[in-house]
């Protein structure tokens, strides 16, 4: 009996070192493969870091004011809900040398997803209080701030339970963010007069696990709106997962959607151009088989540019990233594009989940939009 205990014991222990030597090899592999990640020079004519302390810096949002840009981001020890992460606000004449002017947080809880808007020339920011470890937020709060340094104390937005993205106007009057249910699902379209105030213009979707929401508006007066859409939300990711594209007239009632399975657009960042709109988000080129379907954590990712129609995605350049990466801030300045993002080391090509718990740096890259719009028009015909 002892001799056959003896074996099977032998027996596991063989398996075991087997599977401890498969995952050490496959975290080398992670950790040394190099970055493919596909960047047309034309287009990314530069990159920067602009952060770079060996923290988890994240979920960024880029905006010009006052003769400057104005950068923010979050700053945590991992991906995960932390409670010491905080936001940083930094200002810079050039994109490129930056004065840190703020740290704002939640005593007690996590924040993330920060967004600028300017109303009623003050620059408001809106974020979103979270406490679940795996980043669930279940409210925003908003501050301002007449110059970029001083900001009151964030206060709640209501309606409640209503997850903001990114305000925007087409005439300076009336401002419109796209909201997500805190628990999934659904998507509505809100207005506001001052910015601090929001009332509910229409449902944008009612079905199925869609979140992170942004819009832009079309050449016509139409509003174009994006969607990230989770299917089952499996840490493998799913084959139904990808991006709601929706679009409604004014005044914004009536929306009509279809679906892109070119990537799950995952922190979305609009902006136009020439009568185009762009975006700017999560690409994820690793081939969907078993454990990589679209949206999995081990799948390798990016962040990239995408010309947006009514009907489709088309992916047109990646920007110098990899792991956890995207959640960007556009700024447009004549033909060029100032694109500010968060990624994990550029040389390396980690998986999602590695990025995750490794540090992370704010980058800028600078876009040459007549290249883009080039190729922009080669796949719209």
């Amino acid at each position: 009996m002892k001799k056959v205990l003896l074996h099977v014991l032998r027996g596991l222990g063989m398996v075991l070192a087997l599977l401890l030597l498969t995952i050490g090899l496959l975290l080398l592999v992670w950790f040394l493969r190099p970055n493919r990640a596909v960047v047309r020079g034309e287009i990314v004519t530069e990159s920067w870091a602009v952060v770079q302390d060996g923290t988890h810096n994240s979920n960024t949002d880029l905006i010009y004011w006052q003769d400057a840009f104005y950068l923010v981001h979050a700053s945590s020890p991992w991906h995960f809900a932390s409670e010491k992460c905080r936001l940083i606000v930094w200002r810079s004449p050039d994109a490129r040398r930056w004065e840190r002017l703020a740290e704002l947080g939640i005593p007690g809880e996590d924040i993330r997803d920060p967004k600028f808007a300017i109303i009623g020339n003050r620059l408001f920011l809106y974020a979103l209080k979270n406490v679940a470890f795996t980043a669930e937020p279940y409210a925003t709060v908003v501050s301002v701030s007449e110059d970029g340094r001083q900001w009151r104390p964030f206060r709640d937005v209501q309606p409640d339970g209503w997850l903001f993205w990114r305000p925007k106007t087409i005439d300076g009057q009336t401002w419109y963010v796209p909201a997500y249910w805190h628990g999934h699902g659904r998507a509505i379209l809100l207005s506001s007069t001052d910015g601090e105030n929001w009332s509910v213009v229409s449902p944008i979707h009612q079905a199925g696990r869609v979140d992170e929401t942004d819009i832009e508006f079309l050449p016509d007066g139409r509003m174009l709106s994006t969607g990230r859409m989770e299917a089952s939300g499996s840490y493998f990711g799913d084959n139904e997962a990808g991006t709601l594209i929706s679009v409604a007239p004014p005044p914004f009632q009536e929306w009509t959607t279809t679906q892109s399975f070119t990537t799950r657009l995952d922190g979305p960042a609009l902006f136009s151009y020439n009568g185009r709109v762009y975006a700017v988000g999560r690409y994820q080129p690793e081939p969907r088989r078993l454990f990589t379907e679209l949206g999995s954590i081990f799948s390798r990712k990016r962040t990239s540019l995408f010309l947006v129609t009514e009907n489709d995605l088309f992916w047109l350049t990646d920007l110098p990233s990899a792991g956890d990466t995207s959640y960007a801030g556009a700024v447009v300045r004549g033909d060029t594009l100032y694109v500010s993002y968060y990624t994990s080391d550029i040389r390396r090509d980690y998986p999602w989940i590695l990025g995750m718990v490794a540090p992370s740096d704010i980058r800028i890259a600078r876009i040459s939009l007549p290249a883009l719009e080039a190729l922009a028009i080669r796949y719209a015909q």
